[in-house]
């Protein structure tokens, strides 16, 4: 076993790394947004003292006089000075490791052919961290590329972002790149599908985005016919590149069924156009069910595997997309996501 260090030989950014590995895997469990910004925040405040004030605290022991940390963050600092391992973040790790253990071996292999995620918000819309915290994260796991896709402007219960916000946010992904490098941060959008396949954004933006994931978000009931005809316009329209979590269903939580539509007209209609079919990790969604990604799978379509993630840790979902389309032998030059960025952005170039 090895021996406890002194609370003096652990410095402020590991206290502050400890707190933020917390709030990563309790983001990943999708535990609550309380908890999870309990923990991040105590991080990104005690992440700001200066060294007089962090000394004089460790001292002092006064960790809860300072604003954002709680008695639970304080005592994950006192057990990370103390040279031991947090109980909390004990615990969570044991999770994570049973988590990854249930994957199979051909899931594993594709989560690690994998280079990119097509598919992620950020507190410019109904995410809960900003880009630049959502970058770090997709850095720490392994990431090459992340795209940047927040809600278009009909989803206004999401925030969606008008033309203005979004091109502000492009200006933001441009600057942010300057100091990711060689890491990249793709502009993106989740854009609303319209009743009649119609795109929520202006065409003119939609061109100058890096990623276009094109996502059905109402009405979602309707009828057989009028739903395939919807989501075959948007395909094969001039601006698409990702068919987001197509049925629209829920499976955990307040459930939801799948939108009912002709599943070979869609997935033939993307296979021709080169359109991706997502395959969503997250775990409410599970979106295509296996029947529909077997579909999909014989049409000859391309994939990605994405995680929609709305806070950083759940940028680590994506093991689970990968078991289910591993499941289907899909080899992973069909996956969009395991390309070099350069191949990626010359195919959502095409358009």
């Amino acid at each position: 076993m090895a021996p406890q260090r002194g609370r003096d030989e652990v410095d402020q950014d590991e206290v502050v790394a400890t707190l933020h590995r917390v709030a990563f895997l309790l983001e990943r469990q999708q535990a609550s947004s309380y908890r999870c910004a309990a923990y991040r925040g105590a991080g990104d405040r005690l992440r700001e003292l200066d060294e007089a004030d962090w000394d004089q605290h460790r001292r002092a022991d006064s960790w809860q006089q300072i604003s954002g940390v709680g008695s639970k963050t304080a005592d994950v600092v006192r057990e990370v000075l103390a040279g031991s391992t947090p109980t909390v973040l004990a615990e969570l790790e044991a999770d994570l490791l049973e988590r990854e253990g249930r994957s199979t071996a051909a899931g594993r292999h594709l989560r690690e052919a994998i280079r990119g995620d097509l598919h992620s918000h950020t507190e410019a819309s109904d995410g809960s961290a900003p880009l630049e915290d959502m970058a770090l994260a997709g850095v720490q796991i392994g990431h090459e590329y992340l795209a940047v896709t927040d809600h278009s402007p009909r989803l206004t219960v999401a925030h969606g972002l008008t033309p203005a916000r979004l091109r502000r946010q492009m200006a933001r992904i441009a600057q942010a790149n300057e100091v990711l490098a060689p890491f990249r941060l793709l502009r993106g959008i989740e854009v609303d599908v319209l009743d009649d396949g119609g795109l929520d954004q202006e065409p003119a933006l939609l061109d100058e985005l890096d990623v276009v994931v094109a996502s059905v978000h109402s009405k979602l009931r309707m009828d057989r016919a009028a739903m395939t005809r919807r989501m075959v316009a948007a395909v094969t329209g001039p601006s698409v590149d990702v068919l987001g979590h197509c049925t629209g269903r829920r499976v955990l939580g307040r459930e939801r069924p799948p939108s009912d539509f002709d599943a070979r007209a869609v997935f033939e209609a993307c296979a021709e156009h080169q359109v991706a079919v997502e395959v969503n990790s997250r775990p409410d969604r599970r979106d295509p069910p296996e029947e529909l990604i077997a579909i999909a799978v014989e049409v000859g379509c391309l994939f990605t595997v994405d995680s929609d993630a709305h806070a950083p840790g759940q940028l680590d979902w994506l093991v689970d997309g990968c078991d289910r389309l591993a499941a289907h032998g899909v080899d992973a030059d069909r996956v969009v996501t395991t390309w070099p960025v350069d191949r990626l952005l010359a195919w959502t170039g095409r358009r």
